[in-house]
């Protein structure tokens, strides 16, 4: 109560996704769809947005590499591993959200 961890994980988390979803407009045939609540957020990695054929498994692992190397622990998910899971902790900063879309960001472009 006394951090507002709450409060925190809502206005930072709002911030995440909103940054993610630019992302998302920037390279709209490889990132198919960004959605989450609070600080859990997923971004779907697709190779063509409009048959959504997930993103190959072995860009996404060089993508998730890239990330650790420059300081950001990411998770992937779904049915075919094709989506980056991002689960900060709750006293996560504007800034750091900033710095996770940065780094990852720059993990995919050096990837495509």
């Amino acid at each position: 109560k006394e951090e507002k961890l709450q409060e925190n994980s809502l206005r930072v988390g709002t911030h995440l996704l909103e940054s993610l979803a630019k992302l998302r407009d920037q390279l709209p045939n490889i990132i198919g769809d960004v959605r989450g609540k609070g600080l859990l957020v997923g971004m779907e990695m697709v190779t063509d947005k409009e048959s959504r054929k997930p993103f190959p498994i072995e860009k996404m692992n060089a993508i998730l590499n890239r990330c650790r190397n420059n300081g950001l622990l990411l998770g992937k998910c779904g049915n075919f591993g094709n989506v980056f899971r991002i689960k900060p902790p709750m006293c996560i900063t504007i800034e750091d959200a900033d710095f996770a879309v940065n780094v990852l960001e720059d993990a995919i472009r050096k990837e495509l």
